[in-house]
C-alpha cells in the first residue's frame, strides 16, 4: 500500500484528501457535535447575569436587592484594638444563697428570672436545729420573765429591810445570769438563720432570703428535698452593670490599661454598641489559651445582656487618631475563601478581592484592593453574591 501511495499522482492524493474531510465533517454534524449556523439561536441574558464590566442590574432591580454603594475616603480613627469576649456577672454583686442548717424545703416562693428585693423570701425551709433554737429561746424567755419578777420584789424588800441584802444580791444575780442566757438563745437563732416568734411558740421552719437585690439566675429548690450548707439553693445576681471579659493575645497587653474606653456588641443586637471601661486587667497569663483576662464594666439598667453570652470588645489603646480607608462590617463577605467586597464600576458590580485589617467602630479597615475613591457596595452585597453564584452555575451550563 505504501508503494501505491508513493506512485500515486499528486492530484489524485489532493482529491482523496478533500473526500475524507467532508466525510468527517458530515458524521459530526450527524452526531450532534455541530449545528448550522442558520439554527443558532441566542441565549437570554439571565437577571443579574455577569456580564463586561461586572453584574448588570437595572435600577429597579437594584432598589429591590437593596443595594446602597458609598465613596472610600480616608477617615480618622482612634487607635484601638478589638477582640472577643464573655459577659458575665458582676463578681462583686452576686450572691449564692444556702441555708445556714440542714433543713426540708416545703415552700419555694421564688422564680428563676424573677427580680427580687434585699431581705425578699425565696423559699421555707424546715430544720429540727431551728426548733431546737426556738425551744431554747421559749424557755430562756420564761426564766428571764421570772428572775425579773423576783428582783422586782426583792428589790422593794430590802427597801423596806424586810430581806437581808443578801437575798437581795441574790436575785440580781438570778436576773442577770437569765438575761445571758436569753441573749445567747436569741443569738444561737440568729446564726442558725431563724427569727423570734412573737406568738411564743416554737416553730422549726424558718425562711431562706435574698441578701441583695438582684434577679434569680440560677434555682435548684424543690418541695420536699433536704437542703444543706454545701451547696446553693438560689444564685441572685444584680445586673444592672455587668463584667465584659476580654482576652488580650501578648502583643495587645502593652496597648491597654486601666480605664481605657471601651465599647461592645453582641450580634443579638446588631448595629448597637454599649459603652464601657476597662476596670482590671490580669497580672498573669493564661497557660492554655495564652491570653491574659481583662474586665470591662458596662451598664446594664435594662437587662438586655445577659450572662455567657459572647461578644466582641473594641477597646481604645492611646487615644491617637490614624488616617485609614474602611468600610462597614457588613460590606465584606466570604467568596471563595477571600474576603471580598463589591465595587461598582463601568455601569455594574464587580467582586474585588481585599486584604482586611483592623475592626474599628463597626468599620473594617481596608489594607489592600480597593481604593480611595471607589465606590464600594456597602448594603445588598449578600444579594450580589447570591446573584454572582447564579450567574456562574448557568454559565458552566
Amino acid at each position: 500500500m505504501n508503494n501505491w501511495k508513493s506512485k500515486a499522482p499528486v492530484a489524485t492524493r489532493r482529491v482523496l484528501t478533500l473526500l475524507g474531510t467532508t466525510v468527517l465533517l458530515s458524521a459530526l454534524a450527524a452526531c450532534g457535535g455541530g449545528k448550522p449556523a442558520a439554527e443558532a439561536k441566542e441565549t437570554p441574558k439571565a437577571e443579574g447575569r455577569k456580564e463586561a464590566g461586572g453584574l448588570k442590574l437595572s435600577a429597579e432591580e437594584a432598589q429591590r436587592a437593596g443595594i446602597k454603594v458609598e465613596a472610600l475616603a480616608q477617615q480618622a480613627f482612634a487607635d484601638a484594638i478589638t477582640v472577643t469576649a464573655t459577659i458575665r456577672p458582676n463578681q462583686d454583686r452576686i450572691a449564692r444563697v444556702a441555708p445556714r442548717v440542714e433543713g426540708r424545703i416545703v415552700q419555694v416562693t421564688a422564680s428563676l428570672g424573677e427580680q427580687v428585693k434585699a431581705g425578699q423570701s425565696l423559699a421555707v425551709l424546715d430544720s429540727l436545729a431551728i426548733g431546737e433554737a426556738q425551744s431554747a429561746l421559749l424557755h430562756a424567755q420564761s426564766s428571764q420573765r421570772v428572775a425579773q419578777a423576783d428582783f422586782k420584789r426583792a428589790e422593794s424588800l430590802v427597801a423596806d429591810e424586810i430581806i437581808p441584802q443578801r437575798d437581795f444580791l441574790k436575785a440580781k444575780a438570778e436576773l442577770e445570769k437569765a438575761s445571758a442566757e436569753l441573749r445567747a438563745a436569741q443569738d444561737k437563732l440568729r446564726l442558725l438563720g431563724g427569727s423570734a416568734r412573737t406568738d411564743r411558740a416554737a416553730n422549726s421552719t424558718f425562711p431562706l432570703t435574698s441578701p441583695l437585690a438582684g434577679t434569680v439566675i440560677q434555682k435548684k429548690a424543690t418541695v420536699g428535698e433536704l437542703a444543706s450548707p454545701s451547696e446553693a439553693l438560689f444564685t441572685v445576681a444584680d445586673l444592672s452593670k455587668v463584667w465584659i471579659e476580654a482576652n488580650l493575645t501578648e502583643d495587645t497587653l502593652s496597648k491597654v490599661r486601666a480605664g481605657s474606653a471601651a465599647t461592645v456588641t453582641v450580634t443579638a443586637y446588631p448595629g448597637e454598641r454599649f459603652a464601657g471601661r476597662v476596670t482590671y486587667v490580669a497580672s498573669l497569663l493564661d497557660k492554655d489559651s495564652r491570653t491574659i483576662p481583662a474586665r470591662i464594666e458596662v451598664e446594664n439598667k435594662d437587662g438586655r445582656l445577659k450572662p455567657e453570652m459572647f461578644a466582641t470588645a473594641t477597646i481604645d489603646t492611646n487615644g491617637a487618631k490614624r488616617e485609614a480607608l474602611s468600610v462597614p462590617d457588613a460590606a465584606i463577605l466570604l467568596l471563595q475563601g477571600q474576603a471580598t467586597i463589591f465595587v461598582e464600576e463601568h455601569g455594574g458590580f464587580e467582586a474585588r478581592a481585599i486584604e482586611p485589617g483592623d475592626k474599628l467602630s463597626g468599620r473594617t479597615v481596608i489594607k489592600s484592593g480597593v481604593g480611595a475613591g471607589e465606590k464600594v457596595v456597602t448594603a445588598g452585597a449578600y444579594a450580589l453574591k447570591a446573584r454572582l453564584l447564579k450567574s456562574q452555575i448557568s454559565d458552566e451550563h
